[in-house]
C-alpha cells in the first residue's frame, strides 16, 4: 500500500488591515454644542463657549492627528459661534447708530425730548 501523501500546511487568509480607532475630540462635541446653544438659549456666553472650544479642539486635533477625530465637528461650532457674535455686534451697532442718529434729527429740527 503506498503511503498517503500530506497535506499542504494550512495557511490562514490574509487578514484586514488593522487602523487605530480614532476618537472623537469632546472639545469638538462641546464645541457644537455651545454653537447651537449660542443662537437659542445662551446667545453670548453660548457663542464665547462655542469658539474658545473650538479653537483648543482643533488644536488638540492638529497636536494628535492619528488618534483624534472631530475637526469638522470643530468648525462647524467655530462657524456657529463667530457668525452669532458677529450679528450680534452688528445688531448693537444698527441700534446705536439709529437712535443716535434719530437724536441727532431731533435735535436738528429744534425738538427737544418735550413731545
Amino acid at each position: 500500500m503506498p503511503p498517503t501523501p500530506t497535506p499542504p500546511p494550512f495557511q490562514a487568509p490574509p487578514s484586514a488591515p488593522v487602523y487605530p480607532v480614532r476618537q472623537t475630540s469632546g472639545l469638538a462635541i462641546t464645541s457644537l454644542v455651545l454653537g447651537l446653544l449660542g443662537w437659542t438659549l445662551l446667545p453670548f456666553l453660548g457663542s464665547v463657549g462655542a469658539v474658545v472650544c473650538g479653537h483648543m479642539a482643533r488644536a488638540e486635533i492638529r497636536r494628535q492627528a492619528a488618534t483624534m477625530d472631530g475637526d469638522g465637528l470643530a468648525i462647524a461650532g467655530l462657524v456657529l459661534g463667530w457668525s452669532a457674535i458677529g450679528i450680534t455686534i452688528l445688531s448693537v451697532l444698527a441700534i446705536v447708530l439709529f437712535f443716535g442718529g434719530l437724536a441727532v434729527l431731533l435735535a436738528a429740527l429744534g425738538i427737544s425730548g418735550q413731545l
